[in-house]
């Protein structure tokens, strides 16, 4: 089952599970499409891939499988930057 994680691993954006900004790599590391975009010009930093809309669970299904609770941060130069900067 995919791991819906609750923010952007680089700029710490909430990214709730039916958000249409949610961008994830084949490994679900997750980010928003602004700095997918803006500041990792489409690359995972953590494993090279490329970046896809993270699909929407329905609903429904939320309250028997839910979204991840546990925030994620990246450690990459640009991504440390980008949250100091906010």
């Amino acid at each position: 089952m995919l791991l819906l994680k609750p923010n952007c691993e680089c700029c710490d954006r909430d990214l709730p599970p039916a958000s249409p900004h949610a961008r994830i790599c084949s490994f679900e590391c997750t980010f928003c499409a602004d700095c997918v975009d803006q500041v990792l010009n489409g690359v995972c930093p953590n494993c090279g891939g490329n970046f896809a809309p993270r699909p929407i669970r329905p609903v429904s299904l939320l309250a028997s499988r839910p979204a991840s609770s546990e925030r994620v941060l990246g450690t990459g130069e640009a991504c440390v930057a980008r949250r100091s900067a906010a």
